[in-house]
């Protein structure tokens, strides 16, 4: 194998597994345990879920330490492309991690609410639930301000899978038309109380879906075309 077949396989890992590890942290794992009208039923699953609310924080902890490495290695992959978009990439994800994981802090802070401490012995079990609520809300607010970082940086990336040649242009669009519907979500959750109410909300994320998936599924199975080759191979 050349060095950009390896460089495109070890991407489309790299990708695969913050993949996994943010549909298990971010998606997954949340729908078992929070109940956002019902603190009490929250708390409850917590405590009886323990370990897998911690293997949670470490999943999403892996998830953004993988995601410091992914950028890097598509810029050596779309450096000849076009070198300052790659750039910009890589920054765009780069200020994207420290946000992110300082919002995970706010889970530990639900550790903490549900431990075993002295001094949470003057809160009432209604106040603890209050509180694990609040965190958690604290939490997604973090999230909800990574996401700008979430949705920018797939317009470069976007830009440079379009030019490269070497993937399919169609997985460019989406990536391009996705980080604009990242931007668009951000505002409407910002702005509107009742965005997820709307039906927009359900669907406006879809395209960063597909060009994410598909792009990184691309990467690590039909693999890319070779310098000077124009005919599809397959990274093994």
């Amino acid at each position: 194998m050349g060095p950009n077949k390896k460089t495109a396989r070890i991407a489309g890992l790299l990708y695969f597994l913050i993949a996994l590890t943010g549909i298990f942290s971010l998606m997954y794992v949340p729908s078992q345990l929070i109940v956002w009208d019902n603190p009490a039923e929250t708390v409850a699953n917590i405590r009886s879920s323990e370990f897998l609310f911690r293997l949670e924080i470490l999943c999403e902890l892996l998830c953004y330490l993988i995601f410091v490495f992914l950028p890097l290695v598509l810029f050596q992959l779309f450096k000849d492309v076009h070198k300052n978009m790659a750039v910009l990439m890589v920054a765009l994800v780069i200020v994207s991690v420290p946000l992110s994981m300082g919002s995970v802090v706010h889970k530990f802070d639900v550790l903490s609410l549900l431990g075993k401490a002295g001094y949470l012995e003057v809160y009432s079990a209604v106040q603890i639930e209050a509180q694990v609520m609040l965190a958690f809300n604290s939490y997604f607010k973090g999230i909800l301000v990574s996401q700008i970082f979430w949705g920018l940086w797939l317009f470069p990336f976007g830009y440079l899978v379009f030019k490269s040649g070497f993937l399919p242009k169609i997985l460019g669009l989406f990536l391009m038309v996705g980080s604009v519907g990242y931007f668009i979500d951000f505002i409407g959750r910002v702005l509107c109380p009742d965005y997820n109410a709307l039906w927009i909300s359900d669907y406006i994320t879809i395209p960063a879906s597909i060009g994410e998936l598909g792009t990184c599924l691309w990467l690590l199975i039909m693999g890319i075309k070779t310098t000077g080759n124009t005919t599809q191979e397959t990274v093994t």
